[in-house]
């Protein structure tokens, strides 16, 4: 259906609201009170045409066919910041927005960047489109080898969920090898499925395409099956909000913790370990499937407090406020289609947030004010103010996006942005 060249029915806007209220909680949407605080906290609310409270005052209207008219929803990058402060509690971006997409999808009104990972996904299991026989080469850097379920085990106590970038993009890989020595080291008994992983499928859901995450959901639960293990851990958070969240609504059901979580439970024996000083001032970006959605703040916080020499500072919006990298529901695919409807990114925000232009004893006193700063000592030198400046992250979207976003930020040159695995294994000489 063309819904640029055909009018839309009363019947087709009724059939979508009933839609949403078939969701548990959709039903809230009657309740909105047409605040604008949605649209106020949205990322992108300033470049679309549509924010979901207008979204809902059209479908009150009887009309729909102008908000499917629009490509405006593309906008959305799936951050929860609208669900999370609406007042009325409405589930706007999982349902409202993310049901949305799914028509737009079926009218084949679909940037092609997101077309073409959709594609790829159904295709060879992954939105890049590598072959599924490389998902686990880059346990080739490690010895000894990583054991793979399958070939060398049928049994172990934690199966370990590698996901999509971080099995394949370079930038990811790295925090990817660094948690396997951290396990190593730990001594956990622990398999990847390699070749047998596929797409958890989350952020193609809230792309639209909710027909392909029931799909993936049931070939990696079909796969899981097949081993014998106490929990999954994964380092993905879309894919660790997939297997806490959104597969128990399909009778799919495996423990899961993120890998924060875990490390954080063995975060005594981790101390002991932790024999390097890393001297830098470190902030953490809360990813939004860890915070905003699961509420997990602390354990990324606690490993960080823990490495010997780490100076940790919260940027202005950190935990339920958290900027977004712009990853999210399909953004890792929209770039392109964002980027000349905006001309900027929301990964830049980030970067653009922690590293104004100053001094680095300022931005500390900024990021920190409870921190006293000593700028000169008595022999004229500079003190107590740590040599690097790290963004640390636990997602392996951030990663790249930000290593790409700081290339346009004036003064983010000499950032690093760092897997809190990779910070770990470094002051554990690893």
């Amino acid at each position: 259906m063309d819904y640029g060249n055909v009018q839309v029915s009363e019947s087709v806007n009724q059939a979508f609201m009933n839609s949403i209220f078939a969701y548990p909680n959709g039903s809230r949407m009657r309740t909105c009170i047409q605040c604008g605080t949605c649209a106020g906290v949205c990322p992108y609310g300033p470049w679309m045409e549509f924010t979901p409270r207008k979204i809902i005052h059209a479908l009150r209207m009887n009309e729909f066919e102008e908000v499917l008219k629009s490509e405006s929803v593309w906008m959305c990058i799936s951050c929860f910041a609208c669900a999370n402060a609406c007042p009325q509690e409405i589930p706007l971006t999982d349902v409202l927005m993310a049901r949305l997409k799914e028509e737009m999808l079926l009218a084949g009104n679909i940037p092609q960047e997101l077309q073409d990972a959709l594609e790829n996904t159904q295709r060879y299991g992954n939105p890049m489109g590598e072959s599924p026989r490389k998902r686990g080469e880059w346990i080739k850097a490690l010895s000894p080898a990583v054991p793979l379920l399958g070939r060398d085990h049928q049994s172990v106590d934690v199966l370990w969920y590698v996901g999509d970038y971080a099995s394949y993009h370079p930038a990811a890989i790295l925090a990817t090898i660094a948690f396997a020595k951290i396990l190593r080291v730990l001594g956990v008994d622990f398999g990847i499925l390699g070749s047998l992983e596929n797409s958890d499928g989350d952020s193609q859901r809230l792309a639209g395409e909710k027909g392909l995450f029931e799909m993936l959901a049931d070939k990696n639960a079909q796969i899981f099956s097949k081993f014998q293990f106490n929990e999954i851990v994964t380092t993905d958070p879309h894919a660790f909000n997939a297997f806490k969240n959104e597969y128990p609504k399909l009778g799919i059901n495996f423990p899961v913790r993120h890998y924060t979580q875990f490390l954080a439970d063995h975060l005594a024996e981790i101390t002991l370990m932790l024999k390097k000083e890393i001297d830098a001032a470190v902030a953490f970006h809360d990813p939004c499937y860890l915070g905003r959605v699961n509420q997990i703040y602390e354990p990324p916080r606690q490993l960080l407090r823990a490495i010997p020499g780490v100076e940790l500072v919260e940027m202005s919006h950190n935990r339920s406020n958290s900027l977004c990298c712009g990853g999210g529901g399909g953004g890792m695919w929209l770039d392109g289609y964002t980027w000349e409807i905006a001309e900027t990114r929301s990964s830049e925000w980030r970067i653009q947030e922690v590293v104004p232009a100053k001094p680095i004893e300022d931005i500390l006193t900024v990021l920190s004010p409870t921190r006293k700063v000593s700028k000169k000592n008595g022999n004229g030198k500079t003190a107590n103010i740590p040599s690097r400046r790290i963004l640390a992250v636990a997602c392996p979207y951030e990663k790249p996006r930000f290593e790409d976003a700081k290339k346009v930020v004036p003064g983010a040159g000499n950032l690093e942005v760092m897997d809190i695995a990779e910070l770990l294994a470094d002051s554990m000489g690893l």
